[in-house]
């Protein structure tokens, strides 16, 4: 079977900075894979490398089939990939729904003279989108704010926003940094099940950034630990908890050698 996804050793540096070294990861359809590390691990730098952000010094990046490591990052959300991003990036004086609709710009098939002279297909496109917008919205709980400025809805309604607009896509591969950053135990317990539901409804495949644990441990079928630009770690969730080099990276080494406990959850 070939994979979705393939990353071969990619490498990247900012000046004479190493951010990341001979980074390589494997995803099949359906995947639910965790990248984790402490901050500065090189996580965020993965990410911008696969989304096209960032172009490696080095490496190999295969999507889909096909080689898109000097691709342009909307050439990569066209073919089927779509990412959020640590700092929430919404249009917060448009509203919820047209922060939706953008999200399916790569998809739209109209030309410019369709779109200046308002023809009949300009229009039935239009209405298509907006009941896709809306019934993504509703999927999300937010129809209900559909034409109120993003910026009105609280935190957690805008991460879920986000994901709505990444979704409406209709993305092979979702890539999501840290989705439950800032929420409360209440809004990250809504999320990992909206996540869940999501992976199945959708047949998505996956690859989320995460500090909290208790999601990791919740979603992830795997995990990938970084470590000052390199992998230490990759495996079972579960493992990765009392792996000694994973447990060094997160809490430092006591003066005996031993670690006080494992990774905390939330």
């Amino acid at each position: 079977m070939m994979a979705l996804l393939e990353v071969t050793n990619i490498s990247h540096t900012f000046g004479g900075l190493q951010a990341l070294a001979d980074f390589n990861v494997t995803l099949n359809d359906g995947d639910l894979v965790g990248l984790i590390g402490p901050n500065g691990a090189g996580k965020t730098t993965v990410f911008n490398l696969i989304s096209g952000v960032y172009r490696p010094d080095q490496g190999r990046i295969v999507f889909a089939g096909q080689d898109i490591t000097l691709w342009p990052s909307y050439r990569r959300m066209a073919a089927g990939m779509s990412r959020t991003f640590q700092n929430i990036r919404l249009f917060k004086d448009m509203s919820v729904l047209d922060n939706v609709r953008l999200g399916a710009f790569a998809h739209y098939t109209y030309s410019f003279w369709q779109i200046v002279g308002r023809t009949a297909s300009f229009h039935l496109q239009e209405r298509r989108l907006t009941q896709e917008a809306l019934a993504m919205l509703a999927r999300f709980g937010l129809a209900g704010s559909a034409q109120a400025p993003a910026r009105n809805l609280s935190y957690g309604e805008q991460r879920r926003l986000e994901i709505a607009r990444a979704l409406i896509s209709r993305p092979k591969l979702l890539l999501l940094d840290e989705p439950a950053a800032g929420m409360n135990q209440a809004e990250t317990l809504e999320l990992v099940a909206l996540l869940r539901d999501l992976h199945r409804e959708f047949a998505l495949t996956i690859m989320l950034i995460e500090h909290h644990m208790g999601v990791v441990l919740d979603l992830c079928q795997r995990v990938q630990v970084l470590d000052f630009g390199s992998t230490i770690f990759a495996g079972n969730p579960q493992e990765a908890q009392q792996h000694p080099q994973v447990l060094e990276a997160y809490l430092g080494k006591e003066e005996n050698g031993e670690h006080g406990h494992a990774i905390a959850e939330p």
